[in-house]
Parts: C-alpha cells; sequence; structure tokens
C-alpha cells in the first residue's frame, strides 16, 4: 500500500468549529476509496507559528479559520506566504507536484497574496446554506465539473473577494469556477467563490469539506441553535436545517469536492510515492 504525506495546515487558531472533523473524517474515506494510506499531520499555523516542510509532504489542506484575512503584522504570516510562495515555485520547476486545497480564509489570504482581486469585510456576515453558481471554467473543472448548476454550499464568512483582476488571473492561468449566489435586487458586485490557481492548486470561498450529517447534527444542538436563531433569527435557522438534511445539497457538494481533490492527487502521485513499510 502506498503512503500519501498529507499536511492539514490549520488556521482555526484553536477556535471550537467542525471544519476539522470534518477534514479529518474526509480524509479517512479517501484511504479506503483511493487503497492508500494518508500519513496527516496538523500544523497550527496561526496559534503556534507551525508550518510543515514542504519537502516532507506530497498535498496540503490549508483549512478555514475565524478572525481577518486582511493585511496584518502577525509573524505567522509573513512565514505562511513565504511557504505558498515556495510551493508555486516547486511546482513551476519540480515534480512530482504539491497538491494544495485552499479553504476559506486560506482562499482568501492566498487571494490577497497574489493581487487577484478586492479583498473587504462584508455588509453583512453571509452565513447557511446558499445557493453556487459554477462559470464555464468551473463546469470544465476536473474537481467541480461534477457539481450541479447551481450547487449548494455551506457559506460562513465576514470577508469577501471581489472585483477580480481578469488580467492578472490570466498571467498566472488562474481561472474563476464559480460565483456567489444570483442576487438582482441587491445592487452589489457577486464574490469569487472558488478559484483553480494551477492544475495542482484549488482554492474555494466556502466550505468544501462540510457534511450534511454532521452539520445537521451540530445544528440541532441547543446551544448551537440558539446562537444562530439569536444571530440570524428562527426563519433562517428552519431553512439551514432543511437544507442540511437534504440529501442533494451539502451531502453532495461534500462528497465531491475533497474526494476528487484527493482522489486526484492520489492519482498523480502514485508513481513518486514511497511504499508503506
Amino acid at each position: 500500500m502506498n503512503t500519501v504525506r498529507l499536511a492539514i495546515l490549520d488556521m482555526y487558531m484553536g477556535a471550537a468549529n467542525e471544519g476539522m472533523r470534518c477534514i479529518r473524517q474526509l480524509i479517512r474515506h479517501a484511504e479506503a476509496e483511493n487503497g492508500v494510506r494518508f500519513a496527516a499531520e496538523t500544523f497550527d499555523v496561526r496559534g503556534q507559528d507551525q508550518l510543515p516542510q514542504l519537502a516532507d509532504f506530497d498535498v496540503f489542506i490549508s483549512t478555514g479559520g475565524p478572525g481577518s484575512p486582511l493585511a496584518s503584522a502577525d509573524t505567522w504570516e509573513a512565514a505562511y506566504f513565504r511557504f505558498i510562495d515556495e510551493l508555486f515555485a516547486h511546482n513551476q520547476a519540480q515534480a512530482p507536484k504539491k497538491h494544495l486545497l485552499l479553504i476559506c480564509h486560506s482562499f482568501q489570504l492566498v487571494s490577497r497574496h497574489l493581487g487577484l482581486g478586492r479583498l473587504s469585510k462584508r455588509k453583512s456576515t453571509s452565513f447557511g446554506v446558499m445557493p453556487v453558481h459554477l462559470t464555464q471554467a468551473g463546469h470544465a473543472d476536473p474537481v467541480l465539473h461534477a457539481l450541479p448548476e447551481p450547487f449548494f454550499a455551506v457559506d460562513s464568512r465576514d470577508y469577501q473577494l471581489t472585483h477580480p483582476d481578469l488580467d492578472h488571473l490570466a498571467v498566472l492561468g488562474a481561472e474563476i469556477l464559480c460565483l456567489e449566489k444570483k442576487r438582482p435586487h441587491v445592487g452589489l458586485t457577486r464574490a469569487v467563490m472558488a478559484i483553480r490557481f494551477s492544475p495542482e492548486i484549488l482554492g474555494t470561498q466556502f466550505h468544501p469539506e462540510a457534511d450534511g450529517e454532521g452539520m445537521l447534527r451540530y445544528m440541532r444542538t441547543e446551544e448551537r441553535k440558539q446562537q444562530v436563531v439569536k444571530a440570524y433569527g428562527e426563519e433562517k435557522y428552519e431553512e439551514m436545517v432543511r437544507l442540511l438534511a437534504d440529501p442533494t445539497t451539502i451531502e453532495l457538494t461534500g462528497g465531491i469536492v475533497v474526494p476528487t481533490f484527493l482522489r486526484l492527487a492520489v492519482a498523480q502521485l502514485v508513481p513518486a510515492l514511497v511504499p508503506a513499510g
């Protein structure tokens, strides 16, 4: 059995979350699906200034997280961007390529770092199960092409990437894969919800790791219910519960995006992988 070395870049700063549980669950499922062993390690990027050595891993998942993705003087940020630059440079010059999935906060950070558009605070928090619309590039993307139009995703963000620099994206060879829901009654630019940065690097502003069953169980706890009702109202809460219980929404998205990302990474890496001892 081959071993895939996988690093989880934990951006949650110790905050309670469902993302890490979902990611680890998807990794376990991917082991069985692909007949490999994932030697996974977690690095607390923001809380303890931890980052993996690029040479030590084949696949990287950089998570969502709380707080602002706008520029800061935090020491971890400069080190994180150096790591990202090293990964891009490696893929341009060497093989086997390194595979990277950027989720929400990480997607926003890297998009800002690369100057791909305008990163700003939203007028209000986007929270819930939202429809997301594929672009032409999204319909052809090796990961997202299997999603319906529109597809549903868990959205939880106070910031957003808008006004993409299309010329700069073209220079980098990057493509916008999907946009947030259509709001014809609101005169605001739609946020970019996913970018294919390179053949090996995918980023989403939504949470592709979310699983419907687990999220539904979490949302039905009394503590979380009261938090959501207090912040967004009973109607919003009931809508979220209904959509999470629908197997054609989050469960479908969760069963496609991360599993396909990992499957494609394994397929490309297999010739270079080291058999497990």
